[in-house]
């Protein structure tokens, strides 16, 4: 039986904190967790924030009182520095994939030809972005965080109205609150989005949990992504929300085992069960001594392990035969024993 795959991103994000060097330590610790991408965010501070724009408040820490635009502008690469990362992850066998803030940042991502591109929850009703990914009819990642039904229906017009084929757009079930308290997870939104929209739907998770994606992919999930940091303690946004390499680890097999548990939509015994049937099931047996041509009732035959001669389910077909022979107890009462009156 062949097993169908989720894909599982590594959200780098700005997990760098806009050293090169950590990414590169972030690469090798998804590529050995078994994550299929990792993924970065890329930006320009200029296009993306005004001087006034605040912290988020999960942004802020008592380290620095930086607006929100001072803070991006510690976490951005430039498009040498992208280069050398795509070089690496090429290098390592892992697929490179970033996320697109603004326009001037998905022109640059466009030069490298990526697998998918991400909308970030921010950016669900950014029209002048999502007309821009619409015309590209390229595979799409949808992050609905902060968004009820309405706003990603209007998202999918923009994006279809300007080109973009719908079935290529895997929707991302998304809690925008980082770190997400278990309670407010809600999965079986994926369930909704599915039969609503009609589309293959995944689950951006910012829980600290190593479970609640391998039960999202339960529930129907084809994508994970998740918040990879090498020290949840190390300064910037999303360390807190994101999980360390083991943790990392741990959730991938988590995930690998959802998926093995999930077999397929139909009911039968399986080859090692069978195995078992004999063994377990019942056959039909003279519950005492049984005397020739006597009949045969609830008193005097039961069912008993092994299940290697007539099965109980034959029951009511031998009520109200005869023995042709002398049968002792425990005695297996089949066809050959036994007459019709």
């Amino acid at each position: 039986m062949k097993i169908k795959k989720t894909i599982i991103i590594a959200e780098i994000g700005v997990n760098h904190n806009g050293i090169l060097s950590n990414a590169f330590k972030l690469i090798l610790a998804a590529k050995k967790a078994g994550a299929d991408y990792v993924k970065f965010q890329t930006f320009d501070p200029e296009e993306m924030t005004t001087s006034m724009a605040k912290k988020a408040p999960y942004q802020i820490n008592n380290k620095s009182k930086d607006s929100q635009k001072k803070m991006l502008e510690k976490f951005t690469f430039s498009k040498d520095d992208y280069l050398k990362i795509v070089k690496f992850c090429h290098k390592k066998k892992i697929n490179f994939l970033s996320t697109a803030f603004d326009i001037k940042s998905l022109d640059l991502l466009n030069t490298f030809k990526l697998d998918f591109y991400k909308i970030p929850s921010g950016e669900i009703d950014n029209v002048p972005l999502l007309k821009k990914i619409g015309k590209l009819n390229k595979k799409v990642i949808l992050s609905t965080g902060m968004a009820d039904t309405k706003d990603i229906k209007t998202c999918l017009e923009i994006l279809k109205k300007n080109g973009q084929k719908l079935k290529k757009i895997i929707i991302l079930h998304c809690t925008t609150s980082y770190p997400t308290p278990i309670e407010d997870v809600n999965l079986k939104s994926l369930l909704y989005l599915k039969d609503y929209f009609k589309n293959q739907v995944g689950l951006s998770d910012h829980t600290q949990s190593t479970m609640v994606p391998a039960f999202a992919v339960a529930m129907g999930a084809v994508l994970i992504e998740k918040h990879l940091t090498l020290n949840k303690k190390m300064n910037g946004p999303d360390h807190k929300s994101s999980l360390n390499p083991n943790e990392f680890i741990e959730m991938v097999n988590n995930i690998r085992s959802a998926e093995l548990s999930l077999g397929i939509y139909k009911k039968f015994p399986t080859k090692k069960e069978l195995l078992n049937k004999k063994f377990t099931r019942k056959s039909i047996v003279a519950k005492k001594n049984i005397a020739i041509n006597e009949t045969l009732s609830e008193s005097n035959i039961t069912t008993k392990r092994p299940g290697t001669g007539i099965s109980a389910k034959n029951w009511e077909i031998f009520l109200g035969k005869k023995a042709k022979k002398k049968i002792s107890k425990d005695e297996f009462i089949n066809f050959k024993n036994t007459y019709a009156k």
